[in-house]
């Protein structure tokens, strides 16, 4: 498939994709079957991402980020996708707990904190789903009450990305229940080592996404200072989530395209390269019919993703388009890599080749961000 270049491209992201790319290759890909095995990357990956410069990509840089924009970010992610790789979670960090910080951190906060989560020295997490409250965030049940200048946090999340290596975690607590949604807060816990810190659970055992650790955090009479609420006040915190949800679910649609191209990319080599009955299967009509369907929904749904980045980028993307690209994107994903699977024929099943992973990292995308059953509801209420 001849490259396409999108418009929202220029000379400094090309640079960077280089750059990204290397990166992967270098510190990630001959690395991801030994990540897998041990359920989470290495914790010296952050820092070395760090070094070169490829977190916190669209931070200012008087906070230490890159001081770029969401476009930088996404050819992050694309060349991660491309990559092949599901245990960097880079997205979570960079995309979605900096930019909390950034949005609504003080500047005391945001000077405290972004710096290391730009260098790689913290590693952000964000904890929002709790074991009886994953797409309706009203539900959860974690609690934080003042007491002096202090909070205290009790309550238990799970599905927590970057879980077991987090220095730092957003975590979605109520202040006030008797509010409902305006009783939500935002509230950052520290890792400190001392008798005081959260407790982290078992890395999950998950069907795909093998080596990125998610894990369980649990909050017993976790003591958090005033100091670290984010926002002026209590209570705005469900607000916050919603302003930062439709980025969260546009990473999720270009991380989805991105590996829609991959799965066709891979696929097309393959099929050019074995035979059955003594001819290749690229010369068999069912193959290339197949292989047409799966390069226009990967050129179809790239143009609506890189609409949706522009829109981002020009600050005008709004939450139903947002739920659009995170649904169809997923959606398109998994049928598009399933169909690839099947063309592997045998080999498509086994772990050691990467449509095999693709396959199965792919499932979550229509689970996670909010389900895409939800992300419907949230188009039907614009309609």
């Amino acid at each position: 498939m001849a490259d396409r270049r999108s418009r929202w491209m220029d000379s400094d992201l090309d640079q960077l994709r280089q750059l990204a790319r290397t990166f992967m290759e270098k510190e990630v890909t001959p690395h991801q079957e030994r990540f897998a095995e041990q359920k989470q990357v290495d914790r010296d990956l952050w820092r070395r991402a760090g070094d070169v410069g490829l977190l916190c990509l669209s931070i200012p840089e008087e906070y230490g980020g890159g001081g770029g924009t969401f476009a930088h970010e996404a050819v992050l992610l694309e060349e991660q996708a491309r990559a092949g790789d599901s245990s960097w979670g880079n997205s979570v960090h960079s995309g979605i707990v900096a930019h909390y910080l950034n949005s609504y951190g003080s500047e005391d906060q945001k000077r405290r904190w972004l710096p290391k989560l730009a260098s790689g020295e913290y590693v952000g997490a964000i904890a929002m789903t709790e074991p009886g409250a994953g797409s309706d965030l009203q539900g959860i049940r974690t609690r934080a009450v003042r007491d002096g200048d202090e909070y205290v946090i009790n309550g238990s999340k799970t599905f927590i990305t970057n879980g077991l290596h987090a220095d730092l975690v957003i975590v979605v607590a109520k202040t006030d229940p008797a509010q409902g949604a305006q009783g939500i807060s935002l509230i950052v816990a520290e890792s400190s080592g001392s008798e005081n810190d959260f407790r982290r659970g078992r890395v999950l055992d998950k069907v795909g996404m093998k080596g990125q650790d998610t894990a369980e955090l649990f909050f017993d009479d976790v003591r958090v200072p005033v100091a670290n609420l984010l926002g002026d006040q209590e209570g705005l915190g469900f607000v916050q989530l919603m302003q930062q949800l439709p980025q969260e679910r546009l990473i999720i649609g270009v991380c989805s395209v991105a590996g829609i191209e991959a799965a066709v990319d891979v696929t097309l080599k393959y099929v050019k390269e074995r035979t059955a009955f003594g001819k290749e299967l690229m010369k068999f009509q069912n193959t290339r019919f197949k292989l047409a369907e799966c390069a226009t929904e990967a050129a179809v749904t790239r143009a609506f993703i890189d609409e949706c980045i522009e829109k981002h980028l020009r600050g005008e993307l709004d939450v139903p388009t947002a739920a659009m690209a995170k649904w169809w994107a997923s959606d398109r994903l998994g049928k598009v890599v399933d169909e690839c699977v099947q063309l592997f024929g045998g080999y498509g099943y086994m772990n050691e080749y990467p449509i095999a992973r693709a396959w199965s990292d792919a499932r979550v995308q229509r689970i996670f961000g909010g389900t895409n059953e939800i992300m419907k509801e949230i188009i039907a209420r614009s309609l």
